[in-house]
């Protein structure tokens, strides 16, 4: 690696990240259809794409863009409940499952990258912490607006309230779709792996593309050193306006994908608790590595569950978080990393050796 150029090096690594969720698919599509996957696992599929498309859609402002945001969790929920409100509107007038899914998605991802907008504008010109908290403010706003939402779709269109369900003067035959703190409770499940698969695949060849153009090496400067960039006529509120709303819409279309795995969904799923486990996500991969991202979101979703198999219910969370803790101080310890790179270099070195004496 080290005598390839710096693009055939992205290229390679990008070509691995793609292998691997290729690779990934089809050996879990091959025991799917062979019966060797269990019904939990079969359940966390749709999940783990989720959190995957979440985790890359946070490093890219978490990682590429340099600032902390504490609100995602936010935009996944106004693309979660918009995606269904738009799959249960069209229900009866697009009767195909994967058009109606893949519409749902791109509302929710409009709508998310609306929100991504109104909030980044103002909220980027703030750094730091002032930075987290405004973004978490934001995700708080956002789950309390859905707390008191009521949306109901009859023959007129959509109906629209902020007080109960009998304010929304549906006329006959017309159904309530968000019950304010209920959420929705009469979804169809539109999502599936392959659909989960086909937007991980998506959101990697948006996340590369920016990480790797011009746009995204402006963006990386700004986080390095603002002042320089800015000092070369980089644009700071451009650049990291372009990351967030980039981060927005991905994540909106994760939230669509995951609520349409449930027939039922309270805000309350879409708190801070939530942006979170995200941010975990990406601290545990590596902030700024994206293929660490994909394997960080997918183990820790499904570490819960796996704790579940070994009968350990009331001491599952327990053992979760030391596991994250033990992780983690491996992944950044000093010592261990020395170890490694010395036993790197002794290898390539008695390589050398050995190539030399065979000449």
């Amino acid at each position: 690696m080290k005598k390839l150029s710096p693009d055939r090096k992205r290229l390679v690594n990008n070509c691995i990240t793609y292998g691997i969720v290729i690779a990934a698919f089809v050996i879990l599509q091959i025991c799917n259809a062979g019966g060797l996957l269990s019904p939990s696992i079969q359940g966390q599929l749709v999940p783990i794409c989720a959190y995957v498309v979440m985790a890359i859609a946070l490093n890219l402002v978490v990682g590429i863009s340099g600032e902390l945001s504490l609100g995602h969790a936010g935009f996944m929920s106004v693309g979660a409940f918009s995606g269904v409100v738009a799959a249960l509107s069209l229900q009866n007038s697009i009767p195909n499952d994967g058009l109606r899914l893949a519409i749902a998605m791109v509302v929710g991802a409009v709508l998310a990258g609306v929100a991504g907008v109104i909030v980044g504008v103002p909220v980027l010109r703030l750094r730091g912490d002032y930075l987290a908290i405004v973004t978490l403010a934001f995700g708080e706003i956002i789950r309390n607006i859905f707390n008191v939402l009521y949306v109901g779709v009859d023959e007129n269109g959509l109906h629209f309230s902020l007080q109960n369900e009998m304010a929304l003067n549906l006329a006959e035959g017309g159904k309530s779709i968000l019950k304010g703190p209920m959420g929705f409770t009469t979804n169809v499940k539109l999502a599936t792996f392959t659909a989960g698969f086909i937007l991980v695949l998506i959101t990697l060849t948006i996340a590369l593309n920016l990480i790797n153009s011009r746009s995204g090496r402006a963006i990386m400067a700004l986080r390095d050193n603002r002042i320089a960039a800015e000092s070369v006529g980089i644009g700071a509120t451009k650049y990291k306006l372009m990351a967030f709303v980039t981060s927005a819409v991905l994540a909106g279309a994760a939230g669509v994908l995951y609520a349409m795995n449930y027939s039922s969904m309270a805000p309350k799923k879409f708190d801070f608790n939530t942006s979170i486990l995200i941010l975990v996500f990406v601290v545990l991969g590596g902030i700024g590595n994206i293929r660490g991202s994909i394997i960080a979101a997918a183990f820790l979703t499904y570490l819960p569950e796996l704790l579940r198999n070994f009968n350990l219910d009331e001491y599952r969370m327990l053992v979760y978080a030391i596991v994250l803790i033990l992780v983690m101080l491996v992944t950044n310890n000093p010592m261990l990393k020395s170890v490694f790179t010395f036993a790197g270099r002794k290898a390539r070195k008695e390589e050398a050796q050995k190539g030399g004496a065979v000449q």
